[in-house]
């Protein structure tokens, strides 16, 4: 059955298209009104509004210790330094692809994903994608709790900080992690707009929270001629080069999830020039300066301390100005609910609206997201450098790049960006039904990508000589060849009637 030609999508003369009649699909089980394709008159960001985006999800704590944690494996900051850079480029190409359909459509990732996995199968991808933001979520709140319990203790006494422990750490450490939860899913509940206000004006203190820990720890290390002399504990030999492509991997990881969810943000975007620009001159040069500030900042604890601090609350708690502590970590504890929020949580709550579009609100979908990110137990995943950069981040960047490569091929080779705007929301029907809903192939082309990704994972939680020891020395390199794989799978396997 055709729908109504008063329901077909509208064209405009800068390339993107418009839905303006909803009502042939408002009924589909698979639609409301936040999954929708935005109205071209709500499509009003401009390059600043997607740069100041980029600004306040890179300066938070967890870029911070990425990057710290680089310093905390053995590189000197240039080697640290061209490891992020070069990630942070890398990802950032697949990211710009599967944004041009979020402004081109006004459409969020879920519903993108439904143009090659199906409108059913696209719940695979969009729950893995929002599993792994409820792990950030959990990540992210978690280190902000420890950052607001150096600031409380450092205004109350060892009392605080030496409190009777619960489950091996500090029942007020388990406080401040409550509130710094319950805060976050206050201004969620209020809904995507209180998202952006509070995101407006606390993306600048984390500049000013994280300088002013570099200045502290440049001034107690000599200045930072001490701090750029520091070696290299790898050089420039084999043992750099072992831990420089695992490593690499997880810089591109550490954006993954937003190279596969940006649509859910460029939807709003004034053109693609526009969301393009934003992102070119927000991703690279953001993620650069926090770098930049935490290698010198780490490598200046090592001049200092003696030992390589990764975390910059526990850095700051050995500080001896109580003033210099209390700016630093409030700045900081601001702006990661800030990055938290507009990172973490808009995703998932998307992606578990998809899932059950008639049921689960945007408020509701944060909510689910908060609870998941407590259950998830973050405070393990970042418990140890080696941990985190190779262990967590490594092994769901091999999944999310396999996923990447699906869309990549999809969008650009076999749809040719023309997609069929309606036929996304339709159940029972239209070009992406495909067989009961789910597009097979996508999910082999996947499913094929993410076991040669990550089917040798080693170290940290993992055997020591693989899951599936013959793919162990892919693992080293699990987000290229998850994308590389997933990209000429969806072409080899993908009939050509898929475009649309």
């Amino acid at each position: 059955m055709a729908l109504d030609p008063a329901a077909q999508a509208v064209s405009g003369p800068d390339g993107r298209v418009e839905l303006r009649d909803h009502s042939a699909i408002a009924s589909s089980p698979h639609y409301n009104a936040e999954l929708a394709p935005v109205p071209l008159a709500r499509r009003t960001w401009g390059t600043y509004n997607f740069f100041a985006l980029w600004m306040g999800m890179a300066h938070n704590i967890p870029s911070y210790t990425l990057a710290a944690s680089l310093v905390a494996l053995g590189m000197d900051w240039l080697q640290a330094l061209l490891t992020i850079t070069l990630g942070n480029l890398i990802v950032l190409v697949p990211m710009l692809l599967n944004s041009h359909a979020g402004t081109k459509y006004g459409i969020p990732f879920p519903v993108f994903a439904r143009a090659f996995y199906g409108v059913r199968g696209a719940n695979l991808v969009a729950l893995l994608r929002a599993f792994v933001a409820c792990a950030w979520f959990g990540i992210q709140t978690w280190v902000g709790g420890g950052a607001l319990h150096v600031v409380v203790g450092r205004l109350a006494g060892d009392g605080w900080t030496r409190a009777p422990e619960v489950l091996g750490r500090a029942w007020t450490l388990w406080l401040c992690f409550l509130v710094f939860w319950v805060v976050q899913m206050l201004v969620v509940w209020r809904g995507m707009e209180a998202i952006r206000r509070f995101e407006n004006w606390t993306a600048p203190l984390v500049s000013v929270g994280f300088l002013v820990l570099l200045a502290y720890v440049a001034v107690e290390a000599g200045g930072f001629g001490p701090i750029l002399a520091e070696p290299s504990r790898l050089g420039w030999g084999p043992d750099f080069w072992s831990v420089f492509f695992p490593a690499l991997m997880g810089m591109i990881a550490f954006w993954s999830t937003l190279s596969l969810n940006m649509p859910d943000f460029t939807r709003f975007g004034g053109s693609q020039r526009e969301q393009a620009l934003g992102q070119v001159l927000g991703l690279p040069t953001t993620m650069s300066f926090i770098a930049v500030v935490a290698i010198l900042t780490t490598s200046g604890a090592v001049a200092r301390y003696g030992e390589a601090i990764w975390d910059p609350a526990e850095l700051a708690s050995r500080f001896d100005s109580t003033a210099v502590v209390l700016v630093a970590l409030v700045a900081l504890v601001a702006a990661t609910v800030s990055a938290n929020l507009a990172a973490n949580v808009v995703s998932p709550a998307y992606d578990f609206s998809n899932a059950f579009p008639k049921r689960i609100t945007f408020a509701a979908g944060g909510l689910l997201t908060g609870l998941i990110g407590v259950a998830i137990q973050p405070w393990r995943l970042i418990s140890d450098p080696s941990g985190y950069v190779f262990a967590w981040l490594g092994f769901y960047g091999g999944l999310l790049g396999s996923v990447a490569g699906v869309l990549v091929a999809g969008y650009w080779v076999l749809a040719r960006t023309r997609l069929a705007l309606p036929d996304l929301y339709l159940a029972g029907r239209g070009a992406y039904w495909f067989r009961a809903g789910w597009n097979w192939r996508a999910v082999a082309a996947t499913a094929l990508g993410s076991l040669l990704a990550v089917g040798g994972a080693h170290g940290g939680p993992f055997p020591a000589d693989g899951l599936l020891p013959p793919l162990a020395p892919l693992y080293d390199y699990n987000w290229v060849v998850g994308m590389v794989v997933g990209l000429v799978g969806h072409l080899a396997l993908a009939p050509r009637r898929e475009n649309a």
